[in-house]
């Protein structure tokens, strides 16, 4: 098959004004859009993400087979409090937990991070099922990159199809909100629930342009706006029937108590949220080390069993404690002391990679101190991977560079049982979430030669 990274490269090296006419309508579609992080463009180069079809297919094969081990981990902790004991939840997140959200799923939509790794694995690294941002974004880019000048040359030689992730959103969110209505016809009224001074404001005029596109009546709503009264909780004169909730957890208790109005109407069966405050469970990056622990061997299937182990990096809860490695004997304390550089500490309810601490990046006084930190509050340690980098082109002060980024794979699920779409985000450096200062989002397309 002919390397379809190459041809676009070479589309852009070829001579004239195709660079430099793409980086203007890419700069004009984006400005239009709105399409920003903060006070910066979403998108900081002139490629989109590539997978061909068996790349596609294969991400899509190992999403599905390790959906089950996630969902035997959440499912049993709910009713033992033993295991749930290692998810190393607050004692907020206990009492909340006992709320029946209305649906079947732990988190109707979620998204994981993945790493195809330089020698080719795939590894999945977290497990957003509380607030997984990136959809309004992709899909925007998506129909940006079909008018650029490029990629409009490109799809001469080549075949594409898009990844599209608002309707997987959409879809399983209102699904949700008919299994808690009863099978209602009615359509929800949707609050997209966040801060509004949060970076990612720009998405969420996104997904109201879109929610309102399919006829369901939306608004963009602050927690600090919104009241609960006579059974309905409002936002003004919106009465909210659905939250479609991008506030963390955490946050929203922090800033406004156990008994805020949201909480309070969400526990009164007032209103339906997606996702719900048992996403928690799943969330907490200890949902690794629960499927990678050797004490929870006998949870999992010999199928779940071999998926974990291809695919699920060896992670702890960082403690005082003998456990396994590579079927040897270790204690983990000492361990991790004396092996930064095969080892990542992460706090345990942290979103993305801000406060992540690499053994690699560090000397071993920084490493010593972070791992001393990090046993007064939970974390989790974690094996350190290989993070890949692919060469992707941009156009600065009238020049076309093109330079490797490390690139970062998302596949967003829907239902809580499958795939459906993916994200993709690109870094200058180890961080690639949407808050580091040198991300890039860029759209995913499906690609075969014509």
């Amino acid at each position: 098959m002919p390397d379809p990274v190459a041809a676009y490269h070479e589309l852009l090296t070829s001579g004239g004004n195709l660079a430099a006419d793409s980086q203007a309508a890419l700069d004009r579609g984006q400005e239009t859009r709105g399409l920003n992080l903060g006070t910066r463009p979403a998108c900081t180069v002139l490629r989109p993400r590539f997978l061909t079809p068996p790349q596609y297919r294969y991400l899509h094969d190992r999403v599905k087979v390790l959906l089950p081990a996630f969902q035997t981990i959440y499912d049993r902790a709910l009713i033992d409090p033993a295991l749930r004991h290692q998810f190393c939840l607050h004692d907020w997140e206990e009492e909340l937990l006992a709320v029946d959200p209305g649906y079947r799923e732990a988190s109707p939509t979620s998204r994981f991070d993945t790493i195809f790794t330089p020698d080719g694995q795939l590894l999945f690294t977290e497990f957003n099922t509380e607030a997984p941002a990136g959809a309004g974004y992709s899909d925007s880019l998506l129909r940006l990159f079909y008018g650029l000048p490029v990629f409009q040359e490109f799809e001469r030689q080549f075949q594409v199809w898009p990844i599209l992730n608002r309707p997987g959103v959409l879809h399983a969110i209102t699904d949700a909100f008919r299994q808690w209505s009863g099978n209602t016809s009615e359509p929800p009224r949707v609050a997209i629930l966040d801060w509004r001074e949060v970076q990612t404001f720009s998405e969420f005029v996104l997904l109201y342009d879109y929610f309102k596109g399919m006829g369901i009546p939306a608004r963009i709503v602050d927690p600090r706006d919104v009241e609960y009264l006579d059974g309905k909780l409002m936002a003004g004169d919106f009465h909210i029937t659905l939250i479609y909730k991008r506030v963390l957890l955490s946050e929203l208790i922090e800033r406004g108590g156990i008994d805020h109005a949201v909480v309070r109407a969400v526990c009164d069966r007032a209103v339906c949220m997606v996702n719900a405050f048992r996403c928690k469970l799943l969330y907490k990056k200890a949902s690794f080390a629960v499927l990678s622990d050797e004490r929870n061997t006998p949870l999992f299937s010999s199928e779940q069993h071999e998926a974990i182990r291809q695919h699920i990096p060896w992670t702890r809860i960082l403690e005082d404690r003998r456990t396994t490695l590579e079927n040897a004997n270790i204690e983990l304390i000492p361990y991790v002391l004396a092996n930064k550089d095969q080892l990542v500490l992460k706090p345990n309810d942290e979103y993305g990679d801000m406060k992540n601490v690499s053994g690699c990046l560090v000397d071993q006084a920084t490493w010593e101190a972070a791992v001393n930190a990090a046993l007064t509050e939970p974390h989790v340690v974690q094996q350190q991977i290989n993070l890949p980098s692919e060469p992707y082109p941009s156009f600065e002060n009238g020049q076309l560079h093109i330079s490797d980024r490390l690139q970062g794979t998302s596949p967003f699920v829907a239902f809580g049982s499958y795939m459906h779409g993916c994200l993709t985000r690109l870094s200058g450096n180890a961080l690639v979430n949407l808050a580091a200062s040198s991300r890039s989002i860029v759209p995913t397309f499906v690609v075969e030669p014509r």
